[in-house]
């Protein structure tokens, strides 16, 4: 079955006699579960409809009526999530993992309608005050005018977050009255395509303001404009191609890339083994390694651990994976499913045997696994990974395996911990692990750079902690360096980022003019 795109607000499938289309698999049977091209298709035509339909009537909205429209996307998609969970088993996903995708992104959308209501007017555009007096009298003024782009969002995705991630970034595209074109990545665009469906089924947007390719968006790359954003998820490897792409740096088209990064959890020397702190470390570690099997942007590759803390570290972490279970994720008591595909597994194998060269594995075979209700050579799975390496050496630091695994390095004094953490080059997130305020805090500024947020544990907190890896609506998601340089989210910020900010120097009654400019209803586009 080749799977369908929504393009010009039609459902339209690519050319049937493409023999360049690739095979999706079911990551648990191995099955096929679809193909995938975009042969034929009438990217420039999309792409038009974007910015001549989608666009103008979002800019018409004010924020407040944007926000009704994420409003009405999160009921659309909470009214047919148990769709969307069954359907993500076949990626591999297990409830808590599907949940963890689906709920979060209908999470964010609500979010960002609250905030949207609590601190940007109910205008079509923000005025940003107090004016500036430019001159001797009242009448000449300065402010900054954040008004909406008459441009399009091409989404390119990765394969991990196929709910989320489309709908994260749907969120602030339309907030700043910006259509959006979601590429999704092929192992799981049947997933996003679902989605999709879901929105267009429940008419929860007007036209043109979302649409999506499934297959490549390679050659529409020549049409993005100076209006345009392009923001990208993935490996820092495409990240660096799509920077350099000829069209993006001629035209200055405005580019966001949140790309992998080897993020690392820093146990601090005041922490004993076998206290309720270390025991919470463990957990963090644990859990960052086998949901969605680890396949997060954000997930824990490098634990870092006082050397004297060496082998208990490695003792306590072993003995809470070998309580996980592995298998078919519909199957009961199933606590990790597969990777998503047996490429992706592949890689892992790979990357995790590179980094033990400087070490051993202290859990785990990445050629053996023993699985629940599957067959573990058809299926994409594989064993939780645990690997004790020498800290100094250079693949823990540039070797991201994108799955579940990872590896204890011990560190031998807290400038050595902060040279090791800086040797990522830069990542999504990082989390440090400690109740000695001033290490902390030492610790915090020379590292703090180097991330794009860090997740601060202590003995006051832990009960209440989110995670490592919980990227959240208010906060930055992003990071420097290999993480990619971009950001995503950080509340309305993050919105108004994505619009133009144009100075103007202008009277009173001008500016009043613009503070009161009418907005549309969402209704008036039905």
């Amino acid at each position: 079955m080749l799977l369908e795109s929504y393009l010009q607000d039609t459902w339209v499938a690519p050319s049937a006699d493409d023999a360049t289309a690739v095979d999706v698999h079911d990551a648990v049977t191995g099955e096929t579960v679809c193909r995938v091209s975009s042969q034929g298709l009438d990217l420039a035509g999309a792409f038009d409809h974007a910015r001549h339909a989608g666009g103008p009537t979002l800019r018409a909205l004010s924020f407040h009526r944007r926000a009704d429209l994420l409003d009405a996307l999160a009921a659309a998609v909470r009214a047919r999530r148990e769709e969307l969970y069954a359907l993500s088993t076949r990626a591999g996903a297990t409830l808590n993992d599907a949940r963890y995708d689906v709920d979060g992104g209908i999470r964010v959308l609500r979010d960002y309608a609250a905030r949207a209501r609590t601190e940007l007017p109910d205008a079509p555009h923000l005025v940003e005050g107090p004016a500036e007096r430019l001159a001797r009298g009242e009448d000449f003024l300065g402010v900054h005018l954040v008004s909406p782009s008459p441009g399009l969002m091409l989404q390119v995705n990765a394969f991990n977050f196929p709910v989320w991630a489309p709908l994260e970034k749907l969120a602030q595209a339309l907030l700043a009255g910006m259509p959006s074109v979601v590429k999704p990545a092929t192992p799981t665009a049947y997933l996003t395509e679902h989605l999709v469906r879901i929105v267009t089924d429940a008419g929860a947007l007007p036209p043109g303001a979302l649409q999506m390719v499934a297959g490549s968006v390679r050659p529409a790359l020549g049409l993005l404009g100076e209006q345009d954003v392009l923001s990208f998820t993935g490996s820092a490897a495409t990240a660096e191609t799509l920077r350099t792409h000829p069209n993006l740096v001629a035209r200055s088209v405005r580019f966001n890339a949140e790309a992998d990064s080897v993020n690392a959890i820093v146990l601090a020397p005041d922490v004993t083994p076998g206290s309720p702190l270390f025991e919470a470390f463990v957990r963090e570690v644990v859990t960052e390694m086998t949901v969605k099997a680890g396949q997060k942007c954000t997930a824990i590759r490098r634990v870092l651990v006082p050397r004297e803390h060496e082998a208990a570290a490695l003792d306590a972490i072993a003995a809470e994976l070998a309580g996980v279970t592995i298998g078919n994720p519909a199957a009961e008591g199933v606590r990790m499913g597969p990777v998503v595909s047996l490429a992706q597994r592949d890689d892992v194998r790979q990357a995790a045997r590179k980094i033990a060269e400087s070490g051993r594995f202290v859990h785990g075979d990445p050629e053996k696994v023993r699985v629940i209700d599957a067959d573990s050579e058809r299926g994409a799975f594989l064993d939780t990974l645990l690997v004790s390496a020498d800290p100094d050496a250079a693949a823990p630091h540039e070797v991201e395996p994108f799955g579940p695994a990872a590896t204890v390095l011990a560190y031998r004094d807290t400038a050595h911990a902060t040279d090791l953490v800086a040797r990522g080059r830069g990542s999504l997130a990082a989390s440090v692990v400690g109740d000695d305020l001033a290490w902390t805090t030492a610790f915090v500024q020379e590292a703090a750079p180097w991330h794009g947020r860090l997740h601060l544990l202590d003995s006051t907190n832990m009960a209440q902690t989110t995670g490592h890896g919980s990227p959240l609506p208010a906060l930055r998601h992003g990071g420097p360096g290999r993480a990619g340089g971009g950001s995503e989210m950080a509340g309305t910020r993050g919105v108004v980022d994505l619009m133009q900010r144009t100075a103007l120097q202008a009277s009173p009654r001008v500016l009043d003019s613009l503070r009161s400019a009418p907005s549309s209803s969402p209704a008036d586009y039905a």
